[in-house]
């Protein structure tokens, strides 16, 4: 009881700690995609302010759904909106709260993982409240969960399609009759969001089907199951498709009705003709290897071997020395019913949790290691199973000293340092380009970044009418690109009320003394650390380290 009380209380903290976090908020930036898959998109069409639309989201190439991002940042600036526009927040779009609405909502959201290893606990022989420490504990909680990811959505869905197949009544002998209409709704609807979910949703579903086929006598029940699901499912892709086609297309009724009066059969025609069917275009962009490969390439066993181990740490490795024990206890297992006569041994629904918490672990993780594009947060959803795995009695106890070094360096790692000073910067940034000074006299400012990820334009909170601020992303260019187009900035810096900013990271700053132009004002964003441009070990232990981990915002001297 007591130590009951203690994980409760430690439970209570660490959500606070997420929720806290969230609103101080994170300056870590993980990936581009946390911005440009869903809150980027939004700004520009609901906020109508200046943005890069990536390529997914073009007509030209539709390969995402628009519906999760109307229905997560889509929501949250339209209600700032709407308090602006009603007077019952005067400033209510800034930086702070375009960065910070959407991953409220996702922190909220984050939740569901909590509900759902409370609900799935005692039904796979875990301990509810280790299992939520577990979970609770985990960086890719405090981080991943709290940021605007398809792959978050991705997890959320896992969860609430694994709280449905292991849904029982009290006896225990049975699934809900009332869960294969959700199951067709959720698998879908994952689908949608990211056609990777179906390697997640496959184990549950056979265990789901496996339940059924056990538990019921009658074979009118069992279609009857089956059916729901289908038309479910079908009736789910139907509001996709249709949101996605007239989101894309621009599609209006009233203009079909407008230029052919004829029938509505023809109406329906033009419709079919337009359709949009985003998860096709994904799987036809992404099962070509010349594509991934633009994306990055990587070693069939990175999953297993480092991002595995990157995210979950010691649980991914005392994971994989189970299922290594499982295999060979089956192997035995399976020879000796062979041997005997005894018929096939039952592993998904008549063995004990854990090997088939360790399928639901597995399985996701070897049909994503098909692809040579392997990044770590496509595997956060598989937090779900491996923390119910690892709460099992007597598992990873002895282990706790390291699992919390290790999610507090991966906290203060990607929760903090990753790319850190960007997102700072941008703040800063907004309140330069919306100072009073700026407002009562209009300036000039040309924003230009290298060696750093993409700046998502919506934190500067520009409308798209306004011409005054130009965005340059240099990406990684080398440096003779580098100079090249600074010095031809500086040789057109004409009008007195321009101004040039250079953001680049204090690992590369030594490139810009380089290109013969000298700057007015320095201020450096500290901590930033990029990877691609990571410090040299020797020079982090001078004098100048402070330097070497920080992103500088340089403004270019117009007297030079």
């Amino acid at each position: 009881a007591g130590s009951a009380m203690v994980a409760r209380a430690l439970w209570a903290l660490l959500a606070a700690l997420r929720a806290g976090w969230c609103l101080l908020p994170q300056s870590g930036y993980l990936h581009p995609d946390e911005f440009f898959q869903a809150p980027e998109v939004m700004a520009g069409d609901i906020l109508n302010l200046q943005v890069y639309y990536p390529w997914e989201f073009l007509s030209s190439s539709p390969c995402r759904t628009v519906v999760f991002p109307l229905m997560t940042s889509g929501v949250t600036y339209w209600v700032i909106k709407s308090l602006q526009q009603l007077d019952m927040c005067s400033s209510c779009v800034n930086s702070y709260t375009l960065l910070v609405s959407p991953r409220l909502l996702f922190t909220i959201f984050s939740f569901i993982l909590d509900y759902s290893v409370y609900r799935l606990a005692p039904s796979w022989g875990a301990d509810p409240w280790k299992a939520l420490v577990l979970l609770a504990g985990s960086y890719v909680t405090l981080v991943f969960y709290t940021r605007t990811f398809t792959n978050t959505l991705e997890g959320l869905l896992f969860a609430l399609l694994m709280v449905l197949v292991s849904s029982r009544k009290s006896s225990g002998s049975s699934a809900e009759p009332t869960s294969s209409s959700l199951i067709g709704v959720i698998t879908t609807a994952g689908f949608f969001n990211r056609p990777t979910f179906l390697a997640f949703a496959l184990m549950p579903l056979l265990y789901w089907a496996s339940l059924i086929v056990d538990s019921q006598k009658s074979i009118k029940t069992l279609i009857n199951h089956f059916l729901k699901l289908i038309l479910c499912a079908c009736f789910t892709a139907i509001v996709f498709i249709t949101a996605d086609t007239f989101y894309f297309t621009s599609v209006s009724l009233d203009n079909l009705y407008s230029t052919n009066k004829s029938s509505l059969i023809d109406v329906i025609a033009q419709l079919h003709e337009k359709m949009v069917v985003t998860p096709f275009n994904f799987l036809s962009y992404n099962l070509n290897p010349h594509n991934l490969a633009l994306h990055g390439s990587h070693p069939r066993v990175t999953h297993f071997t480092v991002n595995g181990v990157m995210l979950f740490g010691i649980l991914h490795i005392l994971a994989i020395g189970a299922g290594f024990k499982m295999l060979k206890k089956y192997v035995h297992q399976l020879m000796l019913v062979r041997w005997c006569y005894h018929g096939p041994p039952g592993l998904l629904v008549h063995s004990e949790g854990s090997p088939t918490l360790l399928l639901f672990y597995f399985v996701p993780l070897a049909f994503l290691s098909l692809f040579s594009h392997q990044e770590p947060r496509f595997l956060i959803p598989l937090i779900l199973p491996l923390v119910l795995f690892s709460a099992s009695p007597n598992r990873a106890v002895k282990w706790k000293l390291l699992l919390v070094l290790f999610n507090l360096l991966g906290a203060l790692l990607f929760g903090c340092l990753h790319q850190g000073g960007l997102i700072p910067c941008l703040f800063h940034l907004e309140q330069l380009i919306h100072s009073p000074a700026s407002s009562s006299h209009p300036r000039h400012y040309t924003l230009l970044f290298a060696h750093t990820y993409m700046p998502p334009r919506s934190l500067l909170n520009i409308k798209k009418t306004d011409v005054h601020v130009e965005v340059i992303d240099m990406a990684g260019s080398g440096e003779e690109t580098l100079c090249q187009t600074v010095e031809q900035r500086a040789r057109n810096f004409t009008c007195s009320d321009c101004h040039i900013f250079i953001i680049i990271p204090g690992t590369v700053r030594a490139t810009i003394t380089k290109c013969g132009v000298s700057f007015r004002n320095e201020t450096l964003i500290f901590p930033h650390l990029s990877m691609e441009d990571p410090p040299q070990i020797p020079v982090l232990s001078s004098g100048n380290w402070r330097s070497q981990l920080g992103l500088y915002i340089l403004e270019l001297n117009r007297d030079h």
